[in-house]
This record gives structure tokens, sequence and C-alpha cells, in this order.
């Protein structure tokens, strides 16, 4: 950094020492997520984007959500996500979330893969983590947040939750900080949020440090935030932009930086590595988090999503679509190739609460 370059976290620091609110001094709220991306993106010698096979993926991609009316109220139609919409919904989605990360095995054996069994299903990767706490409130829990024991997240295999301490210990944190700053509820985070997706997004990072997701890269700490924006997306597609999910400016939250949408995003040509990353990954080598490698992968992926919505918009721009609808819709796409058994290159290995 130069001497005449302005240090803009000493200058939020300061901000918040006075007292100062960030929105009202610098206009309105922003995630800088976006802008970590691109700056990842820029700086990348191990991740490339080819920008003609992006545009091919834009024209894809929209043709399959046209045709399959994909919209935000896909999300109510999964299975096991909550279908009532009320108060104990939203401590449900901020629990849920809380929790939404690294649910990969290190088992090649799928019988004896983590799952959660309920209502006659077995549910494994993501959905055995919804799976749970649905048992949970079947069984009796009366606060969702405040699930403490190990017994809700007991396996029907020998493999228990991958990072099943850690999950105890963010719901443990994040329940003494909804106590001490939010009156014991999530809704008052929101409310204090003012209806804007990137306020809470702020709110949720500066209050919760499981929800801190941030790294440094070349000289700069870069933010991916990727479970506080998947929260606020839930909340949207939940509540179909009304009551707890009406954010005015929804649109600034980006694609949620984890390990399938870079699987996928591969897959479709958009993302190249360089050979010693795309060996790693072919060997299903552990990545560690931080590690230059992780953070062009989730930086990269984040722009290329970025530059597929722009493609969308540029040849459909009275249509509505961002991010999280592209995010979600390859999110679910690579979980349907996968249980077909189309996967082109396995997905890269992180062990880490922020994804």
């Amino acid at each position: 950094m130069s001497d005449d370059e302005a240090d803009f976290e000493l200058l939020a620091l300061l901000q918040q020492s006075l007292g100062l609110d960030n929105g009202a001094v610098n206009g309105p709220p922003e995630t800088r997520v976006l802008e970590s991306a691109e700056y990842v993106y820029d700086n990348s010698v191990d991740v490339a984007i080819d920008m003609h096979s992006t545009k091919a993926a834009a024209v894809t991609i929209w043709r399959l959500m046209q045709e399959k009316q994909y919209s935000y109220k896909s999300w109510s139609q999964h299975e096991l996500h909550p279908k009532v919409k009320n108060t104990n919904t939203v401590d449900f989605i901020f629990v849920l979330d809380l929790l939404n990360f690294c649910f990969w095995s290190d088992s090649n054996d799928e019988e004896q893969r983590f799952a959660i069994e309920y209502k006659g299903k077995k549910w494994t990767g993501y959905w055995s983590l919804v799976a749970a706490l649905q048992r949970a409130l079947e069984e009796g829990v009366i606060k969702i947040h405040v699930i403490v024991d190990l017994h809700t997240f007991r396996s029907s295999t020998s493999e228990e939750m991958p990072l099943l301490d850690k999950r105890i210990t963010c719901i443990r944190e994040a329940g003494q900080v909804l106590a001490d700053r939010f009156d014991g509820t999530f809704i008052s985070c929101i409310e204090e949020a003012h209806g804007s997706a990137a306020a809470l997004v702020n709110l949720l990072v500066n209050n919760f440090p499981c929800f801190r997701d941030e790294a440094r890269f070349e000289g700069k700490t870069v933010r991916f935030y990727k479970r506080a924006q998947i929260l606020v997306a839930d909340l949207w597609a939940c509540f179909e932009g009304e009551s707890y999910g009406n954010f005015h400016d929804i649109d600034k939250i980006t694609m949620f930086a984890d390990y399938r949408i870079p699987q996928m995003l591969h897959s479709l040509g958009c993302l190249q590595y360089s050979p010693p990353l795309d060996h790693h990954v072919q060997q299903a080598k552990l990545i560690k988090s931080g590690d230059p490698w992780e953070v062009q992968l989730r930086g990269c992926s984040i722009w290329c999503v970025e530059l597929i919505r722009r493609q969308i918009v540029l040849h459909h721009p009275k249509v509505p679509v961002n991010a999280i609808l592209i995010d979600f819709f390859l999110y679910d796409t690579m979980k349907e190739q996968e249980a077909n058994g189309v996967v082109s290159i396995p997905h890269h290995r992180t062990r880490c609460i922020w994804y």
C-alpha cells in the first residue's frame, strides 16, 4: 500500500469506534465480496476463466432455467425445506446456515458415508443437516437455536458428521451473541438491517465470528462471506421476497463460494486450473483453508458467476436474474449430475467452517 492510498479497513474501524454508521458516511451498505472476487481474479495464476465457455454457459444456464421455470420458489419445493413461513422458520434458517459447511466424506464407500435417517430415507451432504434439524423439531426441540447435544446429529452409519465439534461450538457461540446483542432472537438482527441484504451480511460478519469468512491474498484481505450471504439468500427465497425475506438490495449478494460451484464451473469449461492444481484436485488431496489455491478457486468462481449473470442480463435485460438463482441452479444441477455418475472432476477438498 502506498502512502497516499486509503486504508478502508482502518477507516471502518475508526468509524465504528466513534459510533458512526458506515452506511450513513459512505452511502449504501456494501459487502465488498464482489470487489474481492475481482481482485482475486486479476491476480490469479492457478485459476483462469475461459470467456468463450463462460458466454456459452450463460446461454445454456438461462435456457435450462427457463425450461425448468427455475425461480426463488424452487427453494421451498425441495422436500425438506420448511413449508410454513413464520418466526420459527427464521430461527430454522439461521441455524441451518450457521452449520452449513463441510459435508464431504473421507469414505469412498457410500454405505459408510455419514447419513441422517429421517422419514424412511437416508440423507447425505447438505440435506443431512436439513434432515437432522427437521428430525430434532419433531423430537420436541422447542428452540432450534439452543440445540447443543450430539444426539441431534446422530448418524445412521459409523461415520459421524464432519467437524461436529466445530458445529457445536458455532451453535453455542451464536446463541451467546444472540442473547447478548440481539435480545435472544435473530429477528432483531434482521430488523436492524432495515431491509438491506448487504447490511444484514455485515451485521452477521461483524457480530458472529463464525461468519467472518475472510482470507489474505496478495497483500490484501479478501472477503467471501459464503454462509452469511446464503443465510440472507435463503430468507429471500423462503419468504419469496416478502416479510423477513424482503431486501431492497438483494442483487448485491454474490454466488456462494464453496466446493461444488467451482466443480460445476470447471465441468462447463468456464474455469481452468494450472497443471499442479488440476493434479492436486484430481488426486483428491487436501488444500488448506486460506491457501492461495483455495482462495483463487473461490474468488474466480464468484467472478465467473458474475460474468455469467452479466451475460444473461445483456441478452435478457427485462427478466430478473441474480447470482443467487444462478448459484442455486448450478448447485442443484451438480448434485443431479453426481447422482447420475456424470462428474468430470472431483471437487476440491478443504476442511473448514467457512463452506
